[in-house]
């Protein structure tokens, strides 16, 4: 093992929590800043889909996702963590000068709780889109465009949103208020851009050295 990786297991990752009811564009945002040298991304969604589904695991993951529903907290972590360490093998994710920005994770509370001894959350950006109407088409559209068979069942989409404000929505309460910030997500790709670099900018600056200097 690298020590880049054994430093990574003994200590908290820098990180920024993306986080949002569905359909409003933490994946989007995500994508951008994992582009820029400083930021690496991680969605958990993409972790989820990248499993293989024909093994038991894959299918267990599967049978929940299809339905809308929020896979067990346990397995959740447990792939988390064995991504994050591949990342980090790999020096893919590199923890001396990448702010983690993470999506999809931590989803309840539970998982926030198990999540406190790996991270040190500096901020955590909820991304606002209170027309439930208009995340729904951006989900829907986005399924046809990206072949997202779980996406494409309004009524799945539908329960996605209860699911949040059930499970997702207190994990809020879980951290300060002052290092949460509302970012309006009706805005298009680069307003909304625009405004979560305002806030992750001086954030990456203050922790981490230039990794273009």
């Amino acid at each position: 093992m690298s020590d880049t990786a054994t430093q990574s297991s003994t200590r908290r990752l820098k990180t920024v929590l993306l986080f949002g009811a569905p359909g409003a564009g933490k994946g989007t945002q995500g994508k951008i800043l994992g582009k820029v040298p400083g930021f690496f991304h991680l969605a958990c969604g993409d972790v989820f889909r990248s499993l293989d589904m024909s093994s038991e695991l894959g299918k267990k993951f599967m049978s929940y996702s299809s339905r809308g529903e929020l896979v067990p907290d346990e397995l959740t972590i447990e792939m988390w963590r064995q991504n994050m360490h591949a990342q980090t093998v790999l020096s893919i994710y590199k923890p001396n000068v990448d702010l983690l920005v993470l999506d999809g994770i931590p989803r309840n509370v539970t998982q926030a709780k198990a999540l406190e001894k790996h991270l040190e959350v500096l901020a955590v950006l909820h991304l606002v889109c209170p027309d439930i109407e208009a995340m729904v088409m951006r989900m829907r559209r986005r399924a046809l465009k990206e072949n997202r068979i779980d996406d494409a069942d309004e009524k799945v989409i539908r329960k996605r949103f209860e699911v949040y404000d059930r499970e997702t929505r207190p994990v809020l309460a879980c951290y300060p208020n002052e290092i949460v910030h509302e970012v309006n997500a009706m805005g298009s790709p680069a307003e909304v851009l625009q405004h979560v670099l305002e806030v992750i900018v001086p954030i990456q600056n203050e922790h981490f050295r230039n990794p273009l200097s």
